[in-house]
């Protein structure tokens, strides 16, 4: 069923009215040997990094059934849950993924993060991954890693919501519940592929780049970081925050200079081009538990006018899909990271997969 309610990129969202207090996280790292890639490549260790909070609960017949997988946006990691926003309005006693109840799990993505990437020293030589890579080594993590057998949610934020599509394909009876956010079930195409293209064809075509053996970062890393800033937040939002030529410039290098501190072009270029395998709009029948995707209407990468989250819903057999209206609340992409917009979703989505499990 389709509902529409009329009512990155997680960088510049604000802060939690609502926040609460929660556990830290524990920190730790699983090292797979010999991963396999869809391309044939092999890394003799992958180090996938993990923070937790929680413990797991097992009932009679040994499944864990209070495990919440969180799987993060493109260039983000699972850190990024760990704010206000976020782990303030859902991790807190008595919200709707209290850490009292609940074993939450967040992952850094390969190339991302504290997991295996090119920075760590392999560059353009690091085997090329797609989402497909990184849902089995996620898998991978949780079984062979961390004992879990099987997830109350798997929910995911823009890449993270890409991968929460594929778990719910390639892993239907692994889960209870699925929960997307700003992610579309289709391959990656139109809009959506030019801005990233724009950005592979920057740091591909930039002659300092040097086929990823670079000894400092080249300037096609400073394209990369405004065409991230462009394809994020809103339009109202920005006027506001930039209403004139000098303070928008000024706030475009702010934010550009802080970028550029934290990023890597080589681990740039592959977090993109990973998205090239994804593509679940095939197997959409195969997801047998109750899946609550949320959009934005203010989202500049998955805008609603294209239709497709509600043409594509209809073959999800307990699929519903939300589009929250632009609102001063909302933060365009960086929505899914805004958690006081779309909790009510998700605690809806919780008690009716509870009643159907």
């Amino acid at each position: 069923m389709f509902r529409i309610f009329f009512l990155f990129v997680t960088w510049f969202a604000l802060a939690s009215v609502d926040a609460a207090e929660y556990p830290a996280p524990a920190q730790g790292d699983f090292v797979v040997q010999n991963f396999r890639f869809a391309s044939n490549e092999k890394l003799p260790e992958l180090r996938l990094h993990y923070r937790t909070i929680g413990t797991p609960q097992r009932d009679a017949q040994g499944l864990v059934r209070n495990a919440v997988l969180i799987l993060h946006g493109t260039g983000g990691s699972g850190a990024q849950f760990i704010r206000q926003e976020f782990a303030g309005s859902l991790f807190g006693a008595g919200q709707a993924l209290d850490a009292g109840r609940y074993f939450i799990i967040l992952p850094d993505g390969i190339g991302h993060g504290q997991s295996s990437k090119p920075s760590d020293g392999l560059h353009a030589a690091f085997p090329h991954y797609g989402y497909i890579d990184m849902v089995e080594a996620q898998y991978r993590l949780l079984t062979d890693g961390l004992g879990v057998n099987h997830l109350r949610l798997v929910m995911g934020t823009s890449m993270g919501g890409m991968q929460t599509w594929l778990w719910g394909e390639r892993y239907p009876g692994f889960m209870d519940a699925l929960m997307p956010l700003a992610s579309l079930p289709t391959q990656i195409s139109g809009r959506n592929r030019v801005w990233r293209r724009v950005i592979i064809d920057a740091i591909r075509s930039d002659a300092d780049w040097r086929g990823g053996n670079y000894a400092s970062q080249p300037p096609s890393l400073h394209t990369a970081a405004e065409m991230l800033y462009f394809m994020s937040s809103n339009p109202p939002l920005r006027q506001q925050q930039m209403p004139t030529l000098a303070k928008s410039d000024s706030a475009l290098d702010s934010a550009v200079e802080s970028l550029m501190k934290t990023s890597d072009a080589n681990d740039m270029l592959y977090q993109l081009e990973a998205s090239r395998d994804y593509d679940p709009g095939p197997d959409l029948e195969k997801i047998r538990v109750p899946l609550m995707a949320v959009n934005s209407a203010d989202d500049l990468i998955n805008p609603p006018e294209l239709g497709i989250l509600e043409r594509e819903i209809k073959r999800v057999p307990k699929g519903q899909a939300i589009v929250l209206p632009l609102s001063p609340e909302t933060r365009g992409h960086g929505t899914h990271t805004i958690a006081t917009v779309w909790k009510q979703y998700l605690e809806e989505l919780l008690a009716s997969s509870a009643r159907s499990n």
